[in-house]
C-alpha cells in the first residue's frame, strides 16, 4: 500500500497529513478522537483497498500538527481546519469518517457541506454523549489524571495499560509511539496539547459548545453510526435518538468493542465500513443528493 506524509501551512497552523492507497482512488477523509492521531487509521486503510486514497491528519495540537497557542480547540476551528485541508487538497466529493471528537467534527461538516460529501461514518460519537454520558465522565476524569510526563517508557506504558485495558498490547505501545516524545533532560511527555485540550474539555465556553442535535437533523447524506456494544460514551437510545431524526442514518453495533471501536474489533469495523461504502445509493440518498443545497448555517472559529 502507497503512504504518502506532507505538511500544510493552514490558518496559522501546520497540518501533518498522511495518506494511503492510489493517490487517484476514491477519496475518504478520516478525522481521529481527542487524544488521537492520524495513524491510528493505518490498518483501516489498509482493510479498504484497492482503489481507496484514505486521508487522515492530526487535528491541531495532536501529533506532527502544530499546536494552537491560543488553546482553540473547540468544534468551529476543527471544522474550518477541515475545511482548509479539503480545499488544500482540491477535494471536491469524498467520504468522511469521525471517530468521537472527529465524528462530532464530522457531523457539522457534512451537515454544513452536503454537496461534498457522499457518505458519512460515525464511529462512537452523537448528541448526548459528550455531555451526559458516562464515557464523558471517564474522559473528564481522565483528562484530570493524566500525568504530564513519565520518567521512563515503562511507566508510560503501565499508565496505558490502565487506560486501554481491553486493546492489545501492540496497539497500547503503538499509541504510546505516536502520543508520546522524548524530553531532552530524559523521559517522556505527551505530543498533544495536553493542558490546552484539557483545559478545553474540562472548563468549557459554553457559547462555544455546539447543538448537535441540530446538526444530525441537517445531514443530507447515506451515514453509518457505528457503536461499540459495551461502549460507556454512544448509548443505545441515543443511537435510536439520531435515526429518528434523520431518516438517512442507519446504525451498526459492534459487539465485544468499546469506545475504540476500530481498535478493540478492527476486522468487524473494517468489514462493516467498507460493505457501507461500496455498495450502490440508496433512492432515498439519490432523490436527496439530487435536490440538497448547501443552507445550513457554518460555524465561524
Amino acid at each position: 500500500m502507497q503512504r504518502r506524509d506532507r505538511t500544510l501551512a493552514l490558518r496559522g497552523l501546520h497540518f501533518h497529513v498522511t495518506e494511503w492507497g492510489d493517490a487517484t482512488g476514491w477519496p475518504v477523509v478520516m478525522l481521529h478522537g481527542i487524544r488521537g492521531y492520524a495513524e491510528t487509521f493505518a490498518g483501516l486503510a489498509q482493510a479498504l483497498q484497492p482503489g481507496v486514497r484514505v486521508i487522515a491528519f492530526d487535528q491541531r495540537g495532536r501529533g506532527e500538527t502544530d499546536w494552537d497557542p491560543l488553546h482553540d480547540y473547540y468544534t468551529d476551528a476543527y471544522v474550518a481546519d477541515l475545511k482548509a485541508v479539503v480545499q488544500a487538497l482540491e477535494l471536491q466529493r469524498f467520504d468522511l469518517l469521525g471517530h468521537s471528537m472527529g465524528g462530532i467534527n464530522a457531523i457539522v461538516y457534512a451537515a454544513q457541506n452536503p454537496l461534498q460529501v457522499r457518505r458519512l461514518v460515525i464511529e462512537d460519537a452523537g448528541p448526548g454523549a459528550f455531555e451526559a454520558s458516562a464515557g464523558a465522565r471517564r474522559i473528564r476524569q481522565e483528562f484530570a489524571n493524566t500525568p504530564v510526563w513519565f520518567s521512563d517508557w515503562e511507566r508510560a506504558s503501565e499508565f496505558m495499560r490502565a487506560l486501554r485495558p481491553t486493546v492489545t498490547e501492540e496497539a497500547r505501545q503503538q499509541r504510546l509511539r505516536s502520543m508520546l516524545k522524548p524530553l531532552a533532560e530524559g523521559g517522556f511527555t505527551w505530543r498533544y496539547d495536553h493542558v490546552g485540550i484539557a483545559r478545553t474539555r474540562l472548563c468549557p465556553d459554553p457559547a462555544r459548545v455546539v447543538d448537535l442535535a441540530a446538526y444530525v437533523s441537517a445531514i443530507a447524506c447515506e451515514t453509518l453510526v457505528v457503536r461499540g456494544g459495551r461502549s460507556d460514551y454512544l448509548q443505545p437510545e441515543m443511537v435510536e435518538r439520531m435515526r429518528a431524526a434523520n431518516p438517512l442514518i442507519e446504525a451498526a453495533e459492534i459487539p465485544d468493542a468499546g469506545h475504540y471501536v476500530h481498535d478493540d474489533q478492527p476486522a468487524l469495523f473494517a468489514h462493516a465500513v467498507k460493505g457501507f461504502l461500496q455498495r450502490p445509493p440508496s433512492p432515498a440518498a439519490a432523490q436527496a443528493a439530487g435536490t440538497t443545497t448547501t443552507t445550513f448555517p457554518e460555524t465561524t472559529p
